[in-house]
């Protein structure tokens, strides 16, 4: 009953892990969080220095040479911690472990979000400089994720996170720079802009363009309309007030999606009755990237959890997994964390399924061959077996990758026996 148990608890410990490793990095700061380390960039398309806040991963280690997707969120200053926190809770499992960087937008905001000039706005003039979206997409490309790529350990697997009008440039973006992205996630976007001149655009290119291995998540709060509390989720599309465009530009986009399904394009969209405009970006970051990943979710964990699964059944469900990675990220990429196999190998020891015990400590080397670790434990596993000239082999190897004294003195012990 006791092995049954831990092998229960496999899939969640990593996470517990993660989370515990996250606290004891803050234990000794005078405060309880801090998120973002500032770096800036200057670029030659916008004339000016940018901030940018960098986030890694709580696992990140230079000596692995390790490297990971990316996420950017806009207006950084204040999204990033919400994205930090979402990305702390449910990355393992969920999503991937991700290097999160947050773009300062607190100057020239509405120059760089909005996709069209305006001289006025709601019958009043507009005189705040407007309409520059494909400048700071040119920066985004050119300038921006070439210098993270090249400072920063990121993959070309890239999420972008939007709010208002930075959900507006998030639509921009998927629909007149499609590759640029693979996930793209629009917080209640103000697609009323310039007379709902982005959302016109979206039915012909919508229709024309394919958008295969792309994600969209579109939110909408509940401010449907501010002074009449009759229009509802149910009824605003019949309203025909300015005080419903935003709205009604945002369903109505969310419509044309649905009208295009053979381009590809993933697509959710939901609606938050109880959030506003500004509570809204905190749910829909967290259900935004659940959605937008939810091909990275981990299956069949019952089959793991179970001592009855067949050897086979499990290598079967791992290559799945990983041929599934590959597809959707362009490269490959492990499975599961080294922990994951690594325990799950220990446990069927510790149960007497020694043919599945070796399976997972080979696939452990398999797919983190510089792992001194993963080494060591296949050395367990012979030892235990009392087979110690495969054992002192497996940590040699270890030796040889580590350099570390306990292998050594291992060696030497394993030696006597």
């Amino acid at each position: 009953m006791k092995n049954r148990l831990r092998i229960l608890l496999t899939i969640g410990l990593i996470i517990l892990i993660q989370q515990f490793g996250n606290a004891q990095a803050n234990q000794n700061q005078q405060f309880l969080q801090k998120v973002g380390v500032i770096d800036s960039i200057y670029s030659q398309t916008l004339k000016e220095s940018r901030k940018i806040y960098i986030q890694l991963p709580s696992s990140y280690n230079p000596d692995k040479n390790q490297k990971y997707p990316v996420a950017f969120i806009l207006d950084g200053e204040i999204f990033l911690p919400t994205l930090s926190d979402v990305h702390n809770y449910y990355s393992g499992g969920f999503m991937p472990e991700m290097v999160l960087v947050g773009i300062s937008n607190e100057k020239n905001r509405i120059r760089d979000f909005t996709t069209s000039t305006i001289t006025t706005k709601y019958g009043m003039p507009f005189n705040e400089e407007n309409g520059e979206a494909e400048s700071f997409s040119k920066f985004i490309e050119k300038e921006l994720i070439p210098y993270i790529e090249n400072k920063y350990p990121v993959t070309n697997f890239r999420t972008l996170i939007g709010h208002s009008y930075g959900g507006l440039f998030t639509i921009y973006n998927l629909i007149h720079h499609p590759n640029l992205f693979a996930n793209y996630l629009a917080i209640d976007p103000s697609l009323d802009w310039d007379g709902q001149k982005l959302l016109n655009e979206a039915h012909g290119l919508l229709a024309t363009q394919k958008f295969e291995n792309k994600s969209l998540f579109v939110s909408l709060s509940g401010q449907l309309n501010m002074q009449d509390s009759k229009v509802t989720i149910d009824n605003v599309m019949q309203d025909t007030t300015e005080f419903t465009m935003f709205a009604r530009s945002n369903i109505a986009f969310s419509n044309v999606v649905r009208q295009n399904i053979k381009n590809g394009l993933s697509f959710e969209w939901k609606f938050y009755p109880r959030d506003l405009h500004g509570t809204i970006p905190f749910p829909s970051i967290m259900d935004g990237l659940i959605s937008l990943f939810e091909w990275y979710q981990w299956e069949n964990t019952d089959k793991f959890n179970s001592p009855d699964t067949p050897k086979e059944e499990l290598l079967s469900i791992i290559k799945y997994r990983e041929k599934k990675l590959k597809d959707h990220f362009g490269y490959s990429e492990p499975p599961y964390p080294e922990e994951i196999l690594n325990m799950s190998g220990y446990m069927n020891m510790d149960m007497k399924q020694l043919e599945k015990a070796k399976m997972f400590f080979e696939l452990a080397i398999e797919y983190y061959p510089g792992s001194a670790n993963a080494f060591d434990s296949m050395a367990d596993y012979y030892e235990a077996q009392g087979d110690f000239a495969n054992a002192i082999k497996y940590v040699n190897k270890a030796f040889e990758l580590s350099g570390s004294d306990y292998y050594k003195e291992r060696i030497e012990a394993l030696k006597m026996k």
